[in-house]
């Protein structure tokens, strides 16, 4: 299985940015997807964005346009650029690989 370490979440306010990495480790070829998934409390998990090998990325209606999705396959890391944060944004950001691999999770906090 591979293994899956984030970092990179922390307080911001309003209007902020922040950039979460995402490495992975363990013996694997290759990983085909990574994404980003996020889990406010009380809400289910959702996908936030993902990017395959080649770069075919998507994108949640709701973070169109102000996060983007990057991908270094040499150093096996994904990263979200997370910028003009809102409230709403706050959560749980997980990230995932092939063969449902998770990470543990990186808080992201935006205050208003």
């Amino acid at each position: 299985q591979v293994q899956l370490v984030e970092s990179g979440g922390g307080l911001v306010q309003a209007g902020g940015s922040l950039r979460l990495s995402c490495e992975a480790s363990g013996r694997f070829v290759s990983i085909n997807v990574m994404g980003w998934h996020r889990q406010a409390p009380g809400k289910q998990r959702e996908l936030v964005a993902s990017i395959t090998r080649l770069g075919t990325i998507y994108y949640a209606d709701s973070v169109k346009d102000r996060f983007a999705i990057s991908r270094d396959n040499a150093k096996n890391t994904v990263y979200l650029q997370m910028n003009s944060l809102q409230p709403e944004d706050t959560a749980v950001y997980y990230c995932k690989a092939d063969f449902d691999s998770w990470g543990q999770g990186t808080q992201v906090t935006v205050s208003s």
